[in-house]
């Protein structure tokens, strides 16, 4: 007889971290060639659609097991995780590198630490601040030198990444305290029930629907766009749902941190430039990684 063997629960952590490291990565290299065709209005708008339609196949049912009292919560985490960041991500890379840009996204276990402690009473360990810090300071170097590397990009358009990230720390945080009772993919096909219209609406605003019958480069770009909204966001929203549930807010957040170690492999082999300094930044943040995680010894 063969032994099943099963995950332990630490086993499937760093499982779910590294397979969303994998999706997630690759999903800046899959907007960069979406916007070959596609407006960041259009790109924002029909990855949220494409997501949500593939979520009410699976998880529609699921909705049934929620609580009134828990949409008050969901709507929050919809507007700030599956509405926003879309849209966001897609307007950053109009001026950003896909490796560059998912360097700032690193700035998501940072932002998820404040907003635990400042609005949800998170508590965290001196050492994983420090990992949190470490993690930031490999970021920040990396962006710097980016920034000497390629000057000709617009850093001021980070801005929307950042704003992504704290839209991300207030959806892990409300997760944990407020929705963990819940399925993951009951709250990430209500999440994405949330964005939907507004999202349509968008896509409808944006001239989508005159232009994609006679669009050649639509037709040729929007298998980047499917894969991005099925695999990038839908399934992979499932997956870091899980995630949290099993695990801290900070563990959970720091799956951006190998993110873009990911990305800037993407990004080099499409022809965007990296240098020894961002490699480097890179070592330093997958330290910080580890230090977050790392188990306190009992005597």
């Amino acid at each position: 007889m063969y032994k099943i063997y099963t995950l332990s629960e630490t086993q499937k952590k760093w499982f779910y971290l590294l397979l969303l490291s994998l999706i997630w990565g690759s999903s800046f290299i899959l907007i960069k060639k979406a916007l070959i065709g596609f407006s960041a209005m259009q790109l924002g708008g029909l990855r949220i659609v494409f997501a949500a339609l593939t979520l009410f196949v699976f998880g529609f049912r699921s909705l049934t097991a929620i609580k009134i009292a828990d949409w008050k919560w969901l709507l929050i985490a919809g507007f700030t995780s599956s509405f926003f960041p879309p849209f966001l991500f897609a307007l950053a890379q109009t001026q950003l590198d896909s490796g560059i840009t998912s360097i700032f996204n690193s700035i998501v276990p940072l932002m998820t630490s404040l907003v635990g402690i400042a609005l949800f009473g998170a508590i965290i360990t001196k050492r994983q601040v420090l990992g949190v810090f470490i993690g930031l300071f490999g970021t920040v170097a990396l962006i710097i030198a980016g920034m000497e590397f390629t000057p000709d990009q617009n850093y001021w358009y980070a801005i929307f990444i950042f704003l992504s990230a704290l839209g991300y720390a207030f959806n892990i945080n409300i997760i944990k305290k407020h929705l963990s009772h819940l399925e993951p993919l009951t709250i990430t096909t209500a999440s994405f029930a949330v964005a939907f219209v507004p999202a349509l609406a968008f896509v409808i605003y944006s001239g989508f629907f005159t232009q994609i019958t006679s669009n050649v480069q639509m037709h040729e770009t929007i298998w980047f766009l499917l894969a991005l909204a099925i695999i990038g966001t839908a399934w992979a929203n499932i997956l870091f749902n899980k995630l949290i549930h099993i695990s801290s807010p900070v563990f959970s957040a720091s799956v951006t941190y190998t993110i873009p170690l990911v990305a800037v492999l993407w990004g080099v082999w499409d022809g965007e430039a990296i240098n020894v300094f961002q490699l480097l930044g890179g070592l330093i943040i997958l330290f910080g990684v580890w230090l977050v995680n790392k188990k306190k010894k009992i005597p």
